[in-house]
């Protein structure tokens, strides 16, 4: 029973995902034909990109207090129907202006769902399969970036691009009705005083009552920190190094370059030589499908594979494919059109993406739900979650005038120095967290440990309890 209701609280929650990830896919078809029915600039076609960040930064602030107040499931709810509204006003938008006010609320609810749902995820699954379960997140947004880029396809048949953003309102309708029939969190419930029914609920969800009891007990030890949020990131050097962190990984996610990849396929591959809309459509498909495939087969492996190597290998290799793909675009804006250089330049675009399923996409996003603190974990995860946002934002809205600016192919350079350079910020500062208690790794954080090692288990510590009551009243 416990496994089964497990399984259908992971696959509602992680649906939140393939409303992202619609998102992300529809205004890569969509783009082509706003731009040609309203004749809009190139700043202007970075801003309908780059508003939805926009909306999901100032989601991602809300939901600090949304989550905290209302819990993680009425912020997915809220989500889901924020969604359905930003949709269907920007498949009657009028005009530009009102496109950009629909695309803000259509980010504002991804905001909300991008926070929400690992974090949910991460507060109801057992520590053997956490990665796993947050990583169906990622596997989802996967999900729908293909299924947005098969409708864009066929939309694009007919050149509606209003029939592109009308078909997200049934998977917001989902969401909702999905939502609502799954368990609050019970470290939520705990956090205010609802300790009988949190114990409830994972007396429900885990397999035995001695794993129900424990972990329990666990969360009551954690609760006894007596600042939260701001005010323990202002009293506690050792929560400003965990949110620090966070930071820093929804930065290097963003940074990677991958999501322009998204944003702008139809736009790259006319780059590397596709001419009709269909060609351009076609290979943005072919890379949206190696998104999906990798991602889940990594999924199955997290918890055994590990966090930090993943995200080594996956750096290195987005780096090399991005600066293959800046060469092999600079060879063809300079007039070499042999068909073999397109083609190329797809394969190095899904070899990007590949290195990016495997790392960066769903292991930043479950290490940042891993190593905050109970008491600061809103607070934590809503910095980490804003920086995601601003630096996706900045990335939509300076693509194109990067690319006119310094170049194609220094562009997708610069793009692959800087994955470079996040290898050694992963060896220097990144912890291996697979299969560790989330107490364990408070446990390890308030105790003052380095960031590399918040996933140690095996040194002889002091119970879990003991640890953060011992470190429950220190503050720097």
């Amino acid at each position: 029973m416990s496994s089964t209701k497990t399984s259908l609280v992971t696959i509602a929650a992680a649906f939140a995902g393939l409303l992202f990830g619609l998102d992300i896919g529809i205004i890569s078809g969509a783009l082509p034909f706003i731009t040609q029915d309203w004749h809009i600039t190139i700043h202007q076609q970075e801003w309908v990109v780059s508003t939805m960040m926009l909306g999901a930064t100032l989601g991602s602030i809300a939901n600090s207090w949304l989550s905290s107040r209302l819990g993680r499931k009425h912020s997915l709810l809220w989500g889901g129907a924020l969604f359905a509204i930003g949709t269907v006003g920007c498949a009657v938008s009028v005009n530009i202006n009102m496109m950009l006010v629909f695309r803000v609320i259509q980010g504002f609810s991804i905001g909300i769902a991008s926070y929400a749902a690992p974090l949910y995820l991460s507060e109801m699954s057992d520590k053997a399969v956490r990665g796993k379960k947050i990583a169906m997140y990622q596997v989802m947004v996967n999900i729908g970036i293909v299924v947005a880029f098969l409708s864009d396809t066929f939309f694009s048949l007919f050149g509606n691009w209003r029939a592109m953003f009308a078909v997200l309102v049934i998977p917001a309708v989902i969401l909702i009705f999905a939502v609502w029939f799954m368990p609050k969190s019970p470290r939520w419930l705990a956090a205010k005083g609802r300790s009988t029914e949190a114990k409830n609920i994972l007396l429900s969800l885990r397999q035995t009552d001695r794993e129900a009891n424990q972990e329990y007990q666990d969360i009551m030890a954690s609760l006894k920190v007596k600042e939260a949020g701001f005010d323990l990131f202002r009293g506690n050097k050792n929560f400003r190094r965990s949110v620090a962190l966070g930071v820093a990984l929804q930065f290097m996610q963003q940074f990677t370059g991958m999501n322009i990849l998204m944003y702008y396929a139809p736009t790259i591959f006319k780059m590397a030589g596709f001419e009709t809309h269909m060609e351009q459509m076609i290979s943005t498909v072919f890379v949206g499908l190696a998104f999906v495939i990798v991602t889940t087969l990594v999924s199955r492996v997290t918890d055994t594979w590990g966090r930090k190597p993943a995200l080594k290998i996956g750096f290195f290799i987005m780096g090399a494919g991005m600066f293959c793909l800046g060469g092999l675009l600079e060879l063809i804006k300079h007039g070499h059109t042999a068909p073999l250089f397109g083609y190329l330049a797809v394969v190095m675009a899904i070899i990007c993406i590949i290195g990016y399923a495997m790392s960066a996409a769903p292991m930043v996003w479950i290490l940042c739900s891993e190593i905050q603190p109970l008491k600061g974990r809103d607070f934590g995860i809503a910095c980490s979650t804003t920086m995601n946002w601003v630096s996706n934002m900045v990335l939509g809205a300076t693509f194109l005038s990067l690319i006119n600016g310094i170049g194609t192919g220094n562009t997708f350079w610069l793009y692959a120095a800087l994955n470079i350079i996040f290898i050694v910020v992963t060896i220097i500062f990144v912890p291996e967290t697979k299969g560790v208690e989330l107490e364990r790794i408070e446990a390890n954080l308030m105790a003052g440990k380095r960031l590399r090692d918040l996933g140690d288990t095996d040194d002889g510590s002091m119970p879990i309890t003991a640890t953060i009551t011992k470190t429950a009243d220190h503050s720097a």
